[in-house]
């Protein structure tokens, strides 16, 4: 997956004190979201670390499509560099500007 290119994907983060989340948004694309899952998979048993992950899919619109990955009391901030590998893996080399894309 390392050279292949993933389109159709945004990504939105979030830091606070204790919490941070990557959202990854993505039109419908049963293909796309099966390989999310899988770079997910795959970085969550190269780390050891268990994030919360959800999704929130939309029957009506394609552009609410998004898996969620999230960790909550995160003192020692381990949730950014799993971030990282997950874009990386992804081939996303930024982030959206703004938190939350409109809906």
């Amino acid at each position: 997956m390392k050279n292949r290119v993933f389109k159709g994907i945004k990504a939105y983060v979030r830091m606070e004190e204790r919490y941070e989340g990557l959202n990854i948004l993505f039109e419908t694309n049963n293909d796309l979201k099966e390989d999310i899952y899988n770079v997910i998979d795959a970085v969550k048993k190269e780390t050891g670390l268990t994030p919360f992950i959800f999704e929130k899919i939309s029957t009506d619109r394609k552009d609410i499509q998004a898996i969620y990955i999230e960790f909550h009391d995160d003192v020692h901030r381990t949730g950014g560099d799993f971030f990282e590998m997950i874009l990386k893996r992804l081939n996303v080399d930024h982030c959206e500007d703004n938190i939350c894309e409109p809906y």
